[in-house]
């Protein structure tokens, strides 16, 4: 999940409008063969098996005549509909089998921006807050719900041509306006509301709960809850990397998730100021079951999920990866994955953010990655682009 910037990757689900891009971006695919994909055999495919079938489970309650988006190169949910059967029919801990399911459905496309194929790609992490029902002693930082006033609008049921481009905001004597800021929102403008869900300890851990857009928070009596994404202010996310570059607290070469955190926590005034200048705010549902959820509405899985801009590459794709490892650029990392979550910073025909899992060393690796690489898209072969 990058905001704007590789060192904030931040997935929060695809219902956050993303922004503009140039006018010369252009999704280019150049067709290839499974040869051309960099270790393909080497990879565990049935580990990318299982996570493709829970985008299949999205797509199966949905209309038949759907597209997939990405322009239309996925096709429609009915063309997915026997992939998704076959690979039901797939032992998932047959690494041949669902290699060779992969080869049967679909063709790889390397993927291009006007013909570049070199992109950039970040990670992104589950995080882990400590908290309490009820506000007390550390306990200090709501977590919120959506307010029932918030309203999302689809401007595509405005004008054909702003397809994709949503806006939030609230009605006020009978107008549309913007909703409450990120700064507006700590300053007290939904108190009183009902709407704190619980509380955390770290004002920090908190803002980056926000860019990450779920997270796991474990509460005083040791039960675990995962929050999910519900909705966000409609305000543009600004990236507070590029804010701290520019003030000159950390030079762009040395810019990451961690280095942020660290210089946020060690300047807490200053840093507090930094975060509200980011308007953006996310509000959160508790989610039964398994867990996170991505933009597609699909259970993520760690080092098998990922983001990608909607609007040129389509949710459930398969994709093959190929970059390398954050905390070690001379390994490779090249597996397949699949698109099942977007990001207000995942903007581009190649952008992505690797979705590692949860835990320290998720952390360290979505903290860490600012890798460049490629990737090729699998497309269906009932589909061709």
């Amino acid at each position: 999940m990058a905001a704007g910037f590789a060192a904030l990757g931040a997935c929060a689900p695809a219902e956050m409008a993303v922004g503009p891009l140039p006018a010369s971006s252009k999704l280019t695919l150049q067709r290839a063969s499974f040869t051309d994909l960099p270790d393909w055999r080497d990879d565990t495919h049935g580990a990318a098996l299982l996570a493709f079938r829970h985008s299949c489970r999205r797509l199966r309650s949905q209309p038949a005549s759907r597209s997939l988006g990405g322009g239309g190169i996925g096709g429609t949910v009915a063309d997915w509909r026997p992939i998704c059967a076959a690979a039901a029919g797939i032992d998932g801990g047959d690494d041949v089998a669902a290699r060779r399911f992969f080869e049967t459905w679909f063709v790889p496309y390397l993927a291009g921006d006007n013909h570049q194929p070199e992109g950039l790609f970040t990670g992104y992490f589950e995080p882990e807050l400590r908290g309490s029902w009820t506000r007390k002693g550390s306990y200090q930082t709501p977590i919120y719900a959506r307010p029932a006033d918030l309203i999302d609008a689809d401007l595509s049921r405005f004008r054909p041509q702003w397809k994709g481009r949503r806006l939030a905001g609230r009605l006020a004597a009978g107008n549309f306006v913007p909703y409450a800021t990120r700064a507006e929102i700590e300053s007290g403008a939904l108190s009183g509301r009902g709407l704190e869900m619980l509380w955390v300890d770290d004002r920090v851990d908190a803002f980056f709960l926000h860019v990450q857009g779920s997270g796991r928070v474990v509460m005083e009596d040791g039960q675990t809850v995962r929050l999910g994404f519900a909705g966000r202010n409609g305000h543009v996310y600004k990236s507070i990397g590029r804010e701290l570059i520019i003030q000159g607290a950390i030079d762009k070469d040395d810019v990451s998730m961690r280095a942020i955190q660290t210089w946020i926590k060690a300047h807490p005034a200053e840093g507090r100021l930094v975060m509200s200048r980011n308007p953006s705010f996310i509000f959160f549902r508790i989610l039964d079951g398994d867990g996170p959820v991505g933009a597609q509405g699909a259970v993520l899985t760690a080092g098998r999920s990922f983001a990608v801009d909607p609007r040129f590459v389509p949710f459930s794709l398969p994709i093959w990866l190929d970059t390398t490892d954050p905390l070690d650029p001379e390994k490779p990392l090249r597996r397949l994955v699949v698109a099942q979550d977007g990001g207000a910073a995942i903007k581009g025909p190649v952008r992505g953010d690797f979705f590692w899992g949860r835990g320290a060393l998720a952390a360290a690796r979505a903290g860490s990655m600012k890798q460049s690489g490629r990737y090729y898209l699998l497309l269906p072969k009932n589909t061709p682009p």
